[in-house]
């Protein structure tokens, strides 16, 4: 998937496609967050405005016949195109999701393209609605077949089934079957987390509100982007899904993700990172640590603890294959051995199937993520340097699966601008503005021990 960007606060322009790991670096005040923020909305919200066109003929045809079919590699030749529209009014809603003023946006641009090859029809696919009990309208796809067969039963004296039903189910179904598999979930860690973790209590945001308020847009006349003023009225989209994931622990905790089944050995790990266990205890939440056993609330515990509270209920409760796991500023709180271990936990997502996207500062994430760009040549003193320093496999990268792009100052406006970063099997990610500060910092120290006398 492609994402062009254009006009996002103080970010002019840019392109990026995601990778199974894609990282944004930049200096504060490049517009990385706003990037992010946007691309979450788009993946969270996009089922509420994506609609396609042109079911008129089929509404007709099932009135009449009783069944219809629709051509799923016609609709497909035209996805990028509907996306492209859609987006349009996607981006004028941007400023909304941000929790911003509408002038600060009104140029603001973002569209998102698929690639087409990735879609499988091998598997079938099969929906029925229900009326009295019996079913009345079936969507059949079936395996290995490009066409949807939609058939409507219905007894004599019975009420036509209207076109705004039709339409509305066939979108879903459209979606589920096209654009679902495309366009991965997203599970967003925002840099406003700690405060989340700390005050779920306290801040007064009703527990699924967003869910269902946006479940009421689908009703006949209702805007979805009205809806928005109504529900994003002073924190972004991400704070407050942040908020009502904090709210929600006690449900959450009871969900088992399928790491927990397939890869215990990476939440093992990351329980060593954060120093123990989050657990939920007739709807309050506590730590247990590692070594001490101790049970502390969450105002007890360190910012760390904090910070790494909604990572931690993902990877045990929630996370699933080919999900889109975003975190802004992972190295948030986090001692520089805990970053590298932080580095060591994504690549190993990733290697497990679970897609990361990351906003960083730390030149700590990005030499650890180096290091598993480089050990995965697999050269004679690469295996005795994993073997010393305790790497596994599975951390390893390669570069193939990596996208990473710079949030830099570019022409004679110094207008920021997103740019690919090298990427190189032997050297690993070239970030230019971690190795000035560096060296800058190393000239100073230099100077100020071997000053001559």
């Amino acid at each position: 998937m492609k994402i062009k960007v254009k006009n996002l606060g103080v970010l002019k322009a840019g392109e990026f496609e995601l990778g199974n790991l894609t990282i944004i670096c930049g200096k504060n005040n490049t517009g990385k967050t706003y990037a992010t923020y946007a691309l979450y909305g788009f993946l969270r919200l996009w089922r509420h405005f994506v609609e396609f066109e042109s079911l008129e003929n089929y509404y007709n045809d099932i009135k009449d016949q009783g069944v219809t079919y629709i051509d799923l590699n016609k609709q497909i030749s035209n996805i990028n195109n509907l996306l492209k529209k859609e987006c349009k009014d996607y981006s004028g809603a941007l400023y909304k999701v941000l929790a911003s003023q509408e002038k600060l946006f009104s140029e603001a641009e973002i569209i998102l393209s698929v690639d087409m090859s990735e879609l499988d029809f091998t598997s079938e696919y099969k929906r029925e609605m229900a009326r009295k009990g019996k079913a009345s309208l079936i969507f059949l796809k079936p395996k290995n077949k490009d066409d949807l067969e939609i058939t409507w039963f219905s007894k004599a004296g019975e009420p036509e089934i209207s076109y705004e039903v039709f339409k509305s189910i066939t979108n879903e179904v459209l979606q589920d079957i096209i654009l679902d598999p495309l366009l991965p979930k997203p599970f967003i860690s925002s840099a406003e987390r700690t405060g989340a973790a700390l005050f779920r209590k306290e801040l007064d945001f009703a527990r699924n509100r967003l869910v269902e308020e946006l479940g009421r847009s689908k009703e006949k006349g209702i805007d979805p982007f009205r809806l928005l003023d109504r529900v994003f009225e002073a924190y972004a989209l991400p704070v407050n899904e942040n908020v009502d994931f904090a709210r929600s622990l006690d449900s959450v905790d009871k969900q088992v993700s399928y790491l927990s089944n397939d890869y215990p050995d990476i939440l093992k790990d990351f329980r060593l990172i954060v120093g123990g266990d989050y657990k939920v205890t007739r709807d309050k939440l506590f730590f247990v640590t590692r070594r001490r056993k101790s049970k502390l609330t969450l105002e007890e515990c360190s910012s760390s603890v904090r910070t790494l509270m909604d990572l931690g209920f993902y990877l045990k409760s929630i996370a699933q294959r080919g999900d889109l796991l975003i975190i802004d500023e992972p190295e948030l709180n986090l001692h520089p051995e805990n970053q590298r271990k932080v580095a060591q936990l994504f690549a190993r997502l990733v290697n497990a199937g679970v897609n990361v996207f990351i906003t960083t500062h730390s030149d700590y994430i990005i030499k650890e993520i180096n290091t598993l760009i480089m050990l995965n040549t697999k050269k004679e003193q690469c295996i005795e340097i994993i073997e010393k320093y305790k790497y596994t496999d599975d951390m390893l990268l390669s570069i193939e699966k990596l996208k990473v792009y710079l949030a830099e100052e570019r022409g004679k406006s110094r207008n920021t601008m997103l740019v690919p970063a090298k990427i190189d099997a032997e050297y690993g990610i070239e970030v230019g503005s971690f190795d000035e500060s560096i060296n800058e910092m190393n000239t100073i120290q230099e100077a100020i021990l071997f000053v001559e006398e």
